[in-house]
């Protein structure tokens, strides 16, 4: 058990961390296993309370690709997939909006609140936070390139950040689910990766963190030592490359170039496995994961 002592001395090594974040809006992308396992959601959103409680300003994009696909399994529809996104037809929008919206993002309200913090859940379409476009994908088929149809798959047009700032400035922490608004004000599914870099850029962020179910970039995979602990932007392509990031990891690199190329100052890439990685990361001399910075 650690000693009185060895808790001061944790605290003073935050200190110059707590100093230096103060006031600055942190993104944080909520996804992977970190929201299945009730241990480790406790830890996300305890960090995250404690976050606001010592002066930052976190705001929370979540994912929720489990949960939507265990409801289509339950109401008998089958998910598809192309390049890793989901086809989204108007009846599986409508089970995406009520599982995202009505149901993780007033979860996650209600434990934040329960933990002591003060949570407001937005969607994208409130206030027209994200407005979207239809995104098509590209696909390579025996007859060669071909456009698929993914339905009512989005890709952002536009963010307006009002709603998020006015929320942050009265003191409560946003929480946002990834649906957007169309011209016609349809819904759209939108990569909760992209929108909360998006997002990030949008504010001003100081920082970007995307929780994952890795322990960050490794020159190898199988060793946990040849862990990437800094990264910067210009040293991607040639990692990417080398195959060193590749299949999902290089979608999340690519938010945070795009985070990093709008003026967000640092992205992180953490195992949301480990409990209070965002804590390690953010108070801590060594830090965990991998820093993406230009």
């Amino acid at each position: 058990m650690s000693t009185a002592a060895e808790k001061a001395a944790i605290l003073v090594e935050a200190l110059p961390y707590i100093k230096k974040f103060y006031g600055k809006t942190v993104v944080i992308k909520y996804g992977g296993h970190a929201m299945l396992n009730r241990e480790l959601k406790e830890a996300v959103l305890t960090d995250v309370v404690l976050m606001k409680y010592v002066g930052m300003h976190p705001v929370i994009v979540h994912g929720g690709g489990p949960d939507i696909t265990g409801m289509l399994k339950r109401l008998g529809i089958q998910s598809n997939f192309v390049n890793g996104l989901r086809v989204t037809d108007a009846d599986t929008m409508e089970i995406v909006e009520m599982v995202l919206v009505g149901k993780i993002n007033k979860e996650i309200v209600a434990r934040i609140n329960r933990i002591g913090g003060r949570a407001v859940g937005l969607s994208g379409k409130d206030a027209c936070l994200f407005e979207a476009v239809k995104k098509c994908a590209k696909v390579q088929t025996s007859e060669g390139e071909m456009t698929a149809d993914l339905g009512y798959v989005g890709e952002i047009s536009r963010v307006n950040p009002g709603i998020v700032t006015t929320i942050i400035a009265e003191g409560y922490i946003p929480v946002i689910a990834p649906v957007a608004v169309g011209e016609e004000g349809e819904g759209y599914n939108i990569n909760a990766d992209t929108a909360a870099g998006r997002l990030a850029a949008a504010l001003g962020a100081d920082k970007l963190i995307i929780l994952t179910d890795v322990e960050g970039i490794m020159r190898d995979r199988n060793d946990p030592a040849s862990l990437i602990s800094v990264l910067r932007a210009s040293e991607v392509p040639a990692l990417i490359e080398e195959g060193i990031i590749e299949g999902g990891m290089i979608p999340k690199v690519e938010c945070c170039l795009d985070a990093l190329s709008s003026g967000v100052k640092t992205t992180h890439i953490l195992d949301g496995r480990i409990p209070h990685s965002i804590l390690l990361e953010l108070f801590t001399d060594q830090g965990i994961g991998t820093m993406v910075e230009n």
